[in-house]
Parts: structure tokens; sequence; C-alpha cells
């Protein structure tokens, strides 16, 4: 049995992998925002199986390296991370918002904070190779604006939340090449489309999927083997925006999140 660290774990798509892993006889690091909800969810799991709760918000880089610092003391076993925790578009015509370090709130929350989390968790994970990192992504990928990275200009929120999760699936595979030798597997998925979860209705979007039809998705690449470096949907094999695997936008990538993550 491995112990997963999964973030968002307190609502949606995070909260049903979180029971389905303890329940499987894994142990669940739940990750939350909201200190009572994570306790409360905590407490429910701890009914079916071992799990623990850290709170963070992931809106902040520096709460993000302290979560990462405290599983990592806390769990010098963790073998699977699951990047699940996410913002979604916001609603149809909503303003531009930041973190709480002045970026862009969705480049924030969906890619910083995974690559600063995973970053801080490799130690560990290497250490307890082989070892997994799923990255809940999305089919919807918009490729980026470097000269705009931070998306000041005609904003929308449905095309920065596409531009993270394309900026996720380049990481994914730069990382997966970078780890090849060292048992760390790193993979990306789209778990469904348009789930019933709030980001979902809070977009103004009709749910086509339930959040059971995304589950299974994290559930196999955080519990089998299935290869790094790889891009699915649902269970899946399939193909993620192809700029995505151009290594030189890659190399641009990491400079500019490197810079990103000076400030």
């Amino acid at each position: 049995m491995s112990t997963i660290l999964i973030t968002g774990a307190t609502s949606g798509l995070g909260r049903y992998v979180a029971f389905e892993l303890v329940r499987a006889g894994h142990v669940v690091l739940a990750h939350g925002r909201d200190p009572g909800r994570t306790e409360q969810l905590v407490a429910e799991l701890r009914a079916e199986g071992d799990a623990e709760g850290f709170v963070a918000d992931l809106a902040s880089l520096p709460q993000v390296r302290d979560l990462g610092a405290h599983v990592a003391g806390a769990h010098p076993d963790l073998d699977v991370l699951i990047n699940n925790a996410g913002v979604g578009a916001g609603a149809p015509g909503a303003a531009r918002e930041l973190s709480a370090d002045g970026h862009e709130l969705r480049l924030a929350v969906n890619y910083l904070a995974p690559v600063v989390l995973t970053r801080t968790l490799l130690p560990v994970l290497r250490a307890n190779a082989p070892s997994r990192i799923v990255n809940v992504g999305s089919v919807g990928q918009d490729p980026l604006d470097f000269d705009d990275i931070e998306y000041r200009r005609a904003y929308d929120g449905f095309t920065a939340y596409r531009r993270a999760k394309f900026a996720l699936a380049a990481h994914t595979f730069a990382l997966a090449e970078e780890l090849s030798d060292t048992g760390v597997a790193v993979n990306v998925l789209h778990p469904a489309t348009f789930m019933d979860t709030a980001m979902v209705r809070e977009g103004g979007v009709t749910p086509w999927n339930t959040i059971a039809d995304g589950a299974p998705g994290v559930v196999t690449l955080a519990t089998e083997d299935h290869g790094t470096g790889n891009y699915f949907d649902g269970t899946s094999p399939s193909r993620a925006h192809e700029s995505t695997y151009d290594p030189d936008l890659q190399k641009r990538l990491s400079t500019v999140t490197d810079q990103l993550l000076a400030l």
C-alpha cells in the first residue's frame, strides 16, 4: 500500500478519490484550504482507514512550500503525489484575479503551486522510488503567450484556465524526461469533461459527467504502473496539445517558471 498526498481533497473529484484510495487500504494525506472542512474530511476518512489532514492555501507559494516540508517531515514514506487542486475559469466575464503573491490566480494555483509542491517533495519521492506523480490536467489547453505570461491583456477566465493546464502538461513531460532514470513516474490526465463540480457550475456550464466518471483515471495512475511522461483521457492513453511536447517550448517554460518563482 502507498502513502498518497492528494491536494484539493475537501470537495469534488479530490474528495471522491480520497475515499476510493483510503478504502483500498492506502494511507491518504488529504490537503485542504479550509481547516474546518479538512478536519471534517479526515474524521470521515478515518472511519474508513488511515488518513491525515494538511492545510494550506495553494494561492500562496510560501504556504505551498511549507505544506511540502510539513508532509516530507511527517511522512518520509510518501510515494505518491496527486496534484489535483485547482481553480476553475470563474464566472462568465469575471475580472482577472491575483494570488497572494501577485500572480494571475489560475496560473498560480493550477500551475505554479503544483510545480513548487512537486519540487519540495521530490527528494522524498526519489528516496521512495518506484513512486508516482499524477497531475490532474484538462483536455482544455491553450498555448501560452510568453509575452504576457501573467495574462494582463484582454483577460478571459476560460483561456487563463486552459493556458495553465497547457503549462502543466508541458511541465509534466519535461519533468518525466528529467526523472527518467530515477524510478519516479510523472503523468498528466484529463479526468472527465465538465464533471459535476462547483468550479464547473460556477463557470455557467451544465455538467456533462459525474465526479465518479473522472475518478478511475486518477486512481489508476496513482496506484498502477503506466509508464512516465504520458497523457491520459480518463484511463485511456491520449495526446495533449502537440506544442506541449516541444523541447524548446518546455525549456522556455522552465526559464519563465524559475523567473516567476524568484519574484
